[in-house]
């Protein structure tokens, strides 16, 4: 609690000073963003309060499965009602006041993923249960993309932390982890050499996979990977050389596809007859992966917005606009850098205080801390995310109840991705999607939303307490 109110108290003094123009505008002023803020704040303090003394900590577990369905009706009613905000149908508006549900589905979501997760007989290694898992996960989150808020999709990915914790296989967060690999390297080195990639992390896993052969499949397996490697070296040799010019019709990519299709059948085949379970995986993982990484083009350039498209291109070193797409990023790295170790003090960033960088108050408020309070500001602020995410992790731990430790995780899993994207996304290591920094970004809707995810949690875990 106490890291919590630190936080949104160096949010509130930063969200000032991020919106402070040298005019004299008191922190207090109600026509300020700043004097709403502490609005917020007193009425966050007051929802903490009601979860904390007034409401019983079983009622949560109770809810769960109508407030889900309540705000996942939200999640749509929103995409037809509301405003475009740019580019976005997520905001109700209600006069000056506005609110998006996409930050309560991730209260709702947790609440019901614990409550299924904890049943008695729920295991994550039958499909029946994981899959049931990964519909409560991905139907807001489809809903969300609808809504082109990819940010606040992305942060329900955070969620396979708790399926993990519960039982599923680490290979699924490696399966992922590849995933983005492939799709960027495809974008950056192009369809060969993501398919070496590919091919040489499968290889890498069936050798894992099989112990008692593992040196004879990782020699052959890194000889066919690295024959294929110097394929494109030879082809570059013979542009060079008249004797073998006819040679250039077997473009390197021509000839791994060749191999692939004589080579997937006889695999198959071969992992058939001798009932070899692993070697037919990793077959079907590399051919799901050619799939994708000849998938990644259409993606790219017919399922992303422009916007999108570009501050992809920008962050991969594809492109450099500055003054566009990358200006954001630019402006927030300058600020982060000017601060120094120590920063340059309260009211006296210039980047802050003229307005350099947009949504400095909501998406890059970091950059604010990082400016006027330096790197000791900046490592004091992760410090507190750090502590409060690892108490979650070991508060839960201690819960005999398991709606309660499942619970803790997925609120340290949404604290985790939030922090994670932001802070990326201002030095220049994610894209910029727009995702707010919890308790520090301006808005009620996300104060409002990590204030009871956080104390729904404390309340849960001090009704446990009394099983200590």
């Amino acid at each position: 609690m106490i890291a919590y109110l630190l936080l949104i108290v160096i949010g509130w003094v930063n969200i000032y000073a991020a919106t402070n123009s040298g005019d004299g505008v008191s922190i207090f002023d109600f026509s300020a963003r700043a004097g709403k803020q502490f609005v917020w704040i007193l009425t966050a303090l007051g929802l903490a309060g009601v979860i904390l003394f007034l409401l019983p900590a079983r009622l949560w577990e109770g809810i769960c499965i109508p407030l889900y369905a309540f705000v996942a009706l939200l999640l749509v009613l929103v995409i037809f009602v509301s405003s475009d905000i740019k580019g976005s149908h997520s905001w109700f508006s209600l006069g000056a006041v506005r609110f998006q549900p996409a930050e309560i589905s991730k209260i709702s979501t947790s609440l019901l993923l614990s409550f299924l997760l904890s049943q008695q007989g729920f295991k994550m290694t039958r499909r029946r249960d994981f899959l049931l898992a990964c519909l409560v996960i991905g139907l807001p989150m489809l809903i969300i993309i609808g809504e082109s808020e990819t940010g606040s999709a992305l942060v329900y990915t955070g969620f396979i932390f708790v399926l993990y914790r519960e039982g599923l296989s680490g290979w699924w967060i490696g399966l992922i982890g590849l995933v983005i690999v492939l799709f960027i390297s495809t974008l950056t080195l192009g369809t060969y050499w993501s398919l070496i990639i590919l091919l040489a992390v499968l290889v890498g896993c069936d050798a894992y996979m099989h112990p008692r052969d593992f040196w004879k499949r990782l020699w052959i397996g890194a000889g066919v990977v690295l024959l294929l490697a110097l394929l494109p070296v030879a082809y570059d040799w013979i542009k060079m050389e008249t004797t073998w010019r006819f040679l250039l019709k077997l473009r390197p990519l021509w000839v791994l596809l060749t191999l692939v299709g004589i080579a997937v059948p006889f695999l198959l085949w071969r992992a058939w007859w001798k009932k070899d379970r692993l070697l037919g995986i990793t077959v079907g993982a590399f051919v799901v992966g050619l799939i994708l990484v000849f998938s990644t083009d259409y993606i790219f350039h017919r399922v992303l917005q422009e916007h999108q498209r570009k501050r992809i291109e920008v962050l991969l070193g594809m492109k450099e606009d500055l003054a566009g797409a990358g200006y954001n990023v630019n402006q927030s790295k300058i600020a982060i850098g000017s601060g120094g170790f120590s920063g340059k003090g309260f009211l006296q960033g210039t980047q802050t205080t003229y307005g350099f960088v947009p949504e400095q108050s909501t998406d890059f408020i970091f950059c604010t801390v990082g400016e006027e309070w330096g790197f000791l500001g900046c490592l004091l602020v992760i410090a507190l995310y750090v502590f409060i995410i690892a108490r979650l992790i070991l508060d839960a731990e201690r819960c005999r109840g398991h709606f309660t430790r499942i619970y803790g995780y997925c609120v340290a899993s949404c604290i985790f991705m939030h922090l994670f994207i932001n802070v990326g996304m201002t030095v220049g290591l994610m894209p910029v999607i727009g995702i707010p920094l919890p308790l520090l970004s301006y808005g009620g809707s996300s104060l409002w939303s990590f204030t009871i995810l956080i104390f729904i949690f404390l309340a849960l875990y001090r009704d446990e307490k009394k099983y200590f």
